[in-house]
């Protein structure tokens, strides 16, 4: 989901996986955009540890798989996507708004 994500903003090239690397970073435009997976931490101070509190901190969008493994260090997230898979073919996303800008962006995508 996230490399046609990346696809659509403008990414070209090879699109890694940052499972072992935790971040990939892209710049299609002068937009930056970085691309984390915390499956591999196995503290949530891993993250501090690593400098990103100054990634977040900082402009451009902010992709990040299994959140949950740095529990309570990563800012709240504008918006977030569940996806549980119902069978082989199908899979179910739940999109969240949590913030007042997320809330107003999910308000374009909604069906008139």
């Amino acid at each position: 989901m996230v490399r046609h994500l990346l696809r659509a903003l403008g990414v070209e090239g090879r699109i890694k996986s940052p499972t072992y690397a935790v971040l990939e970073t892209y710049n299609p435009k002068g937009f930056p955009i970085f691309h984390f997976d915390f499956y591999r931490f196995a503290d949530p101070r891993e993250w501090e540890d690593a400098g990103f509190r100054d990634v977040f901190g900082g402009a451009g969008l902010k992709l990040a798989e299994w959140p949950e493994q740095a529990a309570g260090l990563l800012p709240t997230a504008d918006l977030s996507l569940s996806l549980r898979t119902l069978d082989q073919e199908i899979r179910e996303v739940e999109l969240t708004a949590a913030t007042p800008k997320a809330q107003e962006l999910y308000k374009l995508w909604q069906p008139q």
